[in-house]
């Protein structure tokens, strides 16, 4: 007998924990705590499967019904969202529930769209971390039968001033630039935020967007009796045991585990084969379905294509192809290794399969098959190491009704409101409190992280960065698009929660809506803390609630989206912090509306009341560093009017430019739109002061909603005036374009190009260049 045969002897290789041994061995005490599995769940499993599970099946219990994966803590809350309105399922193809939700934009066409989180491992290892966020979610939109066709990213990361910020910074865009530009997918747009609550747990959200036909549209499930199993893609290995699935259901500790082993690691060509070999596999109908291999892997892919099914299947992980020969059947099982997916066949079509993988030199093994009844069973080495029931592991896990505390704080942090907080509106206070402002690291230019990503690849971005939101064109024949835009503040959702995510709604609404697109749909993702602490569970309790609320005013679905716990670092929780994205429709990207004018001579109008809304604002922050109070008053109604009067403008080519009033209130609005093609504005607030009645700091940085800055060509103003009036809503004549003036407020101070320009760039290249 050789050497090699001696190696494969049954005597030379450790055994499986099989389930007859499990039948046979009740009393084995398993490590079910150390894979995150309370008392009361491990003794659930026993009773569904009326002994002890097995290593494998207990493997794939812990991380199916981990928090990342089983939205046990939230899934309550979450089934709000699915209370719609006829009118919020009108465009709605797929919704909750599926790898990503599927919007009708006409003409034939559908696009899909979601965000996720890769939070936990964007701290530990923030170049991988990263990087496999973009590639998780890229694969869920293939999943669904759609070419992806553009990202974004929604990045929080501790204060600007500490040692480790310039490491995950670092690390996080090189992440997604890699990873996107690799794949040759345009980045049009998202966030960039820096505040100290971060500081351990960086928020790394990314969303892709991909277009497909009506009928092009596919739903991962298994069905057909005696259809094959493929896995295909790369290479099961070690990186990536647990992944996500762990590192996102725990909290990281003072001095804890730097837990590297479970951060998965990327390969962006391998990919880019993914999506062109599933295209070709979807053009040619070949597969009756795919699953992305994400978060738990194999348990994950199996178990839910076999729940969303009609039988059951039979799983050889033998057949499995492995970069690490020595992993156990449970590490195969759990492994997150990227760039994976399997699919359902049917056996006359799997030559046809295993050739169009062959011609993108992408390697593909048969793993096993559909089967009658309602069991999945999974086999290594000649022996039965899982077999569940699957709902049991997809679908069916626990539901927790987590206590809810309102925080005790809360009632003195709402107090202590920025009323107090001197205010100077002598014209050199409300100039420096401006550049201040300009200069701060989240409202300043970006360009040194996004130049890093490619906008215009492929073609059909029409707009990208510094733009209030992305647009891509979809039918270049047509000129149909769509527009997304990415919003939230987590220090309003602080000072209150359910209010904090409806202004992140209302703002991402609003940033589609500038541009001249109709507003859609919704995903989302949302930060929070430990579930298992009342305070947090009340505060997601809350912003659940009011996007819930918020959505149904608007009339449009959520489609999907993410929640990410226990971003927390001992006891002490970061802001809470739901991001929304809105997709919108625009029925010919031509007619699009830039956020700043390019000529002079045109009139400057602003839309929407001001208010004396200073709580929670960038001028609190940035001039007084002061948090306290409660965030400006949302009317989605309003909102709603607001976005349809946009839309008509758009569309009658009545306006040429708009901006959205958000953070830093109409100050910043006046000199994004000055620094957007260097043109300059000559303003005056008179009339603003004695409408609305207020002082000239709540003029600039008040954060009211409902508002919009808007130029208008001087030829246009009757008209514009006109409709303004008949749809009466709030509207002021404010200023004129003027390429001399710079940004000069009539009366209080004159700000050069020149010198905007400079403080609006000197920020981060002096902390990151």
């Amino acid at each position: 007998m050789s050497a090699d045969q001696q190696t494969t002897t049954p005597a030379a290789v450790p055994q499986p924990d099989s389930v007859e041994h499990a039948a046979a061995t009740p009393d084995i005490v398993q490590p079910y705590d150390q894979l995150g599995l309370t008392d009361d769940e491990y003794q659930r499993i026993r009773d569904i499967l009326g002994r002890r599970p097995t290593s494998g099946e207990l493997a794939m219990y812990s991380v199916m019904w981990s928090e990342h994966c089983s939205y046990k803590s939230s899934k309550r809350y979450l089934r709000q969202f699915g209370d719609t309105t006829a009118e919020q399922r009108e465009r709605m193809l797929v919704g909750i529930g599926e790898n990503a939700g599927v919007i009708d934009i006409g003409e034939g066409w559908a696009v899909t769209f979601k965000v996720e989180s890769h939070n936990h491992p964007s701290f530990v290892e923030p170049f991988q971390g990263a990087a496999t966020g973009v590639g998780g979610i890229v694969r869920d939109i293939i999943a669904m039968g759609a070419r992806p066709v553009a990202v974004m990213d929604q990045l929080r990361f501790g204060d600007v001033e500490h040692p480790d910020t310039r490491r995950v910074v670092d690390g996080v865009v090189r992440g997604i630039s890699t990873y996107a530009n690799s794949l040759g997918l345009p980045n049009i747009g998202g966030e960039t935020v820096f505040d100290a609550t971060y500081q351990t747990n960086p928020l790394v959200n990314a969303l892709a967007l991909g277009v497909l036909r009506h009928d092009d549209l596919h739903l991962a499930s298994a069905r057909g009796a005696g259809n094959k199993v493929v896995l295909f893609g790369a290479r099961t290995g070690g990186d990536g045991i647990g992944g996500a699935s762990i590192l996102a259901s725990d909290t990281f500790t003072e001095g804890g585990p730097t837990k590297r082993p479970a951060v998965q690691v990327g390969d962006p060509f391998a990919e880019k084969l993914l999506i062109e070999m599933c295209m070709e596999l979807f053009r040619d109908g070949l597969v009756e379905g795919i699953q992305d291999l994400g978060a738990a892997g194999i348990s994950c892919a199996t178990s839910e294509l076999a729940a969303n099914g009609d039988g059951g299947m039979r799983i050889e992980l033998d057949d499995v192809l492995l970069r690490d020969p020595t992993l156990t059947a449970e590490e195969i099982l759990m492994s997150e290794s990227q760039e994976r997916m399997m699919a359902i066949v049917r056996p006359d079509r799997l030559d046809a399969f295993l050739a169009v993988a062959d011609r993108w030199n992408v390697e593909a093994s048969v793993i096993g098959e559909v089967t009658d009844g309602d069991r999945l069973v999974i086999s290594w080495r000649g022996q039965t190491i899982v077999d569940v029931p699957p709902r049991t592991v997809a679908v069916d896990g626990p539901v927790y009704d987590r206590p809810v505390r309102r925080p005790e704080w809360l009632d003195g942090l709402q107090a202590d409101t920025a009323n107090g907080l001197e205010r100077d509106d002598s014209g050199e206070g409300l100039g420096d409190a401006l550049l201040a402002i300009v200069a701060s690291p989240d409202e300043a230019d970006k360009s040194l992280i996004t130049d890093q990503y490619d906008y215009y690849v492929l073609g059909n971005t029409a707009f990208s960065f510094p733009e209030d939101a992305g647009m891509i064109r979809v039918d270049e024949a047509s000129g149909l698009g769509v527009a997304l835009a990415t919003d939230a503040n987590g220090r309003y959702a602080q000072l209150d929660p359910r209010a904090g995510a409806q202004l992140a709604l209302a703002e991402a609404y609003r940033n589609v809506a500038v541009t001249g697109a109709v507003p859609a749909a919704v995903t989302d993702c949302l930060n929070f803390g430990s579930p298992e602490n009342p305070e947090v569970m009340w505060q997601f309790a809350e912003a659940t609630a009011g996007l819930a609320a918020g959505c149904r005013e608007l009339g449009i679905p959520v489609t999907g989206g993410n929640v990410s716990f226990y971003n927390q670092t001992g006891v002490t929780p970061i802001h809470p912090t739901p991001v929304v994205g809105v997709l919108g429709i625009i029925d010919d990207v031509a007619r699009r509306v830039p956020s700043g004018w390019q000529d002079e001579g045109h009139n400057l109008y602003l839309l929407g009341t001001t208010y004396d809304e200073l709580d929670g604002s960038a001028w609190a922050a940035v001039v007084h560093d002061h948090l306290g109070g409660v965030p400006p008053t949302v009317d989605m109604a309003q909102e709603r009017q607001l976005a349809g009067i946009l839309a008509s403008l758009a569309r009658e080519g009545l306006v040429t430019s708009a901006h959205d009033l958000s953070e830093g209130g109409l100050g910043l609005a006046l000199a994004e739109g000055v620094l957007r093609f260097g043109v300059g504005a000559r303003v005056w607030l008179d009339e603003i002061l004695e409408r609305d009645e207020i002082d000239a700091t709540a003029a600039l940085f008040s954060e009211s909603t409902g508002r919009v800055l808007v130029s208008v060509a001087r030829e246009d103003q009757v008209r514009f005036e006109g409709m303004l009036a008949a749809r009466d809503y709030p509207c002021l004549r404010i200023g004129v374009t003027d390429s001399t003036a710079g940004l000069d407020v009539q009366g209080l101070f004159s700000i050069s190009v020149e010198a905007l320009r400079a403080t609006s760039r000197g920020t981060l290249p002096r902390y990151f260049d």
